[in-house]
């Protein structure tokens, strides 16, 4: 899997800053309710990419130098941090 850089992580964010105000323009237009929600679905995909890009980069780094170098402890305390990663995230 192949996944963005941080820096391009922070170009799509800063597109949804520019999605966002575009929405609240829409809506203060009073423009069909359609039109934003499509906006706000397409921002919503973003974020959700870039987390999963987040989450992937925190697995191959933090988490495999862990299972690498780390202590019995600190492998035991990184497969909690993944248990809870998804729990939260499978909502």
């Amino acid at each position: 899997m192949v996944t963005n850089t941080y820096e391009e992580d922070i170009v799509r964010l800063k597109r949804i800053e520019g999605q966002i105000i575009g929405i609240q323009k829409m809506i203060l237009d009073k423009r069909y309710c359609i039109e934003f929600l499509t906006q706000l679905s397409s921002i919503v995909a973003t974020i959700k990419s870039v987390e999963e890009n987040i989450m992937y980069r925190h697995f191959r780094g933090c988490i495999q130098e862990s299972f690498k170098n780390g202590s019995k402890e600190d492998r035991a305390e990184k497969l909690d941090e993944i248990k809870r990663l998804f729990r939260k995230f499978r909502k």
